[in-house]
């Protein structure tokens, strides 16, 4: 009932949006998010609309590879509460009311999915299989879901199995799962955010685009996937305001021709791939000591 509800109240959401990108509206919250609402279409998460917000991404184009791969990693997510629903016992604080259960599980798989993410910048076989999910060379809402299946349950083990031992309600977690795909949506989406406050506080698209660098290990920043919370404990938060990423700032500079294909890429971290020099970071994007 309490999913029905939140699923409900998501719905009026996406309705008032829409109502408003109709309407070429611009709003206001008193939070300090702006979201021009002729800008925050669905097609501008998803494809190239504009780039004033990312800088010049290029022309999006179907790639049935890329639709292979994101569609199987959005159906592991959703798989998510199926998982749950099977758990025979129960450890979870179900006694809690239902909003804190879903805070709980959401900082809880953040954590656990920073960890790994940050362990995948270290260590070499995790980079590997990392490495397909950094070789995009674009920003649109799909990119999060870019991974290689084993990174994948990497970051599934590291986040969300905890939570299933635990016992993890079937509520709780398909709002997770709901949670976890919007914010990949939000990380990585070309869209004209401006979160104010909000943004030292959420990990979304202004400040994870760092983190797509092909400057080596200048990209080792923002790891956090709701959160900027774990990246300050890591030291490892970046922002580099009113700089303009472009196209050519994005991808994996020392292997520039990294697979595309969808078969290419899950061999991709079996075998010796060409490495090239790393390109110079831009003197606006260097970290301070």
């Amino acid at each position: 009932m309490n999913v029905m509800k939140a699923l409900h109240s998501l719905g009026a959401l996406g309705r008032d949006a829409v109502r408003a990108i109709r309407q070429h509206k611009y709003e206001v919250s008193e939070s300090g998010i702006y979201l021009p609402a002729a800008r925050a279409t669905i097609g501008g998460i998803f494809r190239h609309a504009h780039a004033p917000a990312g800088g010049e991404f290029g022309p999006w184009q179907v790639d049935p590879n890329r639709l292979v791969n994101e569609g199987l990693n959005l159906l592991s997510i959703a798989a998510v509460p199926l998982l749950a629903a099977i758990i025979p016992w129960q450890v979870w604080p179900v006694q809690w009311p239902f909003a804190l259960q879903v805070l709980l599980a959401i900082v809880c798989a953040d954590l656990g999915i920073t960890l790994v993410h940050y362990a995948s910048h270290r260590i070499g076989w995790l980079w590997r299989l990392h490495a397909v999910h950094h070789s995009v060379t674009r920003m649109y809402g799909f990119n999060g879901l870019m991974k290689h299946p084993l990174h994948q349950a990497a970051e599934a083990v590291g986040g969300v199995l905890p939570l299933l031992v635990l016992g993890l309600p079937m509520p709780v977690a398909a709002v997770l799962a709901f949670a976890i795909a919007i914010q990949l949506l939000l990380q990585h989406s070309n869209v004209d955010i401006r979160p104010g406050v909000l943004g030292r506080v959420m990990a979304w698209a202004p400040l994870h685009r760092f983190h797509h660098m092909r400057y080596g290990t200048a990209g080792d920043v923002n790891f956090g996937l709701f959160l900027t919370l774990w990246d300050h404990l890591l030291g490892t938060v970046f922002d580099a305001p009113g700089h303009r990423l472009r196209q050519r700032d994005l991808g994996i500079g020392s292997q520039p021709d990294y697979p595309r294909d969808y078969p290419g890429q899950l061999l991709a971290p079996f075998r010796e791939l060409p490495h090239g020099e790393v390109p110079e970071v831009p003197q606006g994007l260097r970290r301070r000591e």
